[in-house]
């Protein structure tokens, strides 16, 4: 079976002002409206995409966090993954372990192609994709805003520096998914509906034999510094004069 593997991440909503704790703890979560990462969001769209043009026969949609990451897979479910798989863990997990935990759920599933969001909004690592692609010792495209399936074969179009890219990759895959790749269909009530029939497995991250033991120690979380007020300023000169005022020339 032809089967494209999904990465979901329950994150804060991207509309939602994050808010750091009073004591620098971690940032305010209760109360606060969570979604599916954005990028993620876009993964799960163009395997959607790719099995709508006869090129996938199954999407899995994989999440690895706690009990309420369910909402995340159900939404993913609604969207059109056919099924859900929640690694359960209560603790902070970072990418070589999130990694580690998906090369465990690619071995048991054997997908032609693993679609991952290329970042999360949260913490911005762009990691996970690339430490997947070398566990597992698959090819790997990157930052793709096109992916067209040939037979055992993706050609992907990324965002570089330099502009775009286009790389051919031997199946399977590991690929992650920029911003221009796609716009993710919303979800209707009848999809909703559809969801709730569909299969949705919970396992322990520990029955993998993947430990969630972080390799850095958070200190402190800090917003970050107000921006200052603007003036308005008559001329070239005075524009030099108060940039000179502050250092900044």
């Amino acid at each position: 079976m032809r089967r494209i593997l999904i990465g979901i991440k329950r994150v804060i909503d991207y509309n939602v002002r994050v808010r750091v704790r009073p004591d620098g703890s971690g940032v305010v979560t209760d109360g606060v409206k969570m979604s599916i990462n954005p990028f993620d969001e876009i993964a799960l769209e163009e395997a959607l995409r790719i099995k709508e043009r006869g090129a996938a026969d199954e999407i899995v949609a994989i999440s690895l966090g706690p009990e309420d990451t369910l909402q995340q897979l159900r939404t993913a479910l609604a969207m059109g993954a056919d099924r859900a798989i929640l690694v359960r863990t209560a603790a902070a997990i970072e990418a070589p372990a999130i990694a580690r935990a998906l090369l465990k759920l690619v071995e048991r599933e054997s997908p032609t192609i693993v679609i991952l969001g290329k970042q999360a909004i949260d913490d911005d690592c762009n990691q996970t994709g690339q430490m997947l692609a070398a566990l597992w010792n698959r090819p790997q495209a990157t930052f793709a805003s096109k992916i067209e399936i040939d037979g055992e074969k993706a050609r992907v179009t990324r965002e570089v520096d330099a502009g775009l890219e286009t790389i051919e990759v031997d199946l399977p895959a590991v690929i992650t998914t920029d911003l221009r790749l796609n716009e993710p269909r919303y979800v209707k009530l009848p999809d909703i509906m559809r969801a709730k029939k569909k299969p949705l497995d919970v396992i322990e991250l520990a029955s993998l034999g993947v430990e969630a033991a972080p390799d850095l120690k958070v200190l402190k979380f800090e917003p970050p510094p107000q921006r200052q007020k603007g003036i308005l300023v008559k001329d070239a000169a005075e524009l030099v004069a108060a940039l000179r005022h502050k250092g900044l020339v």
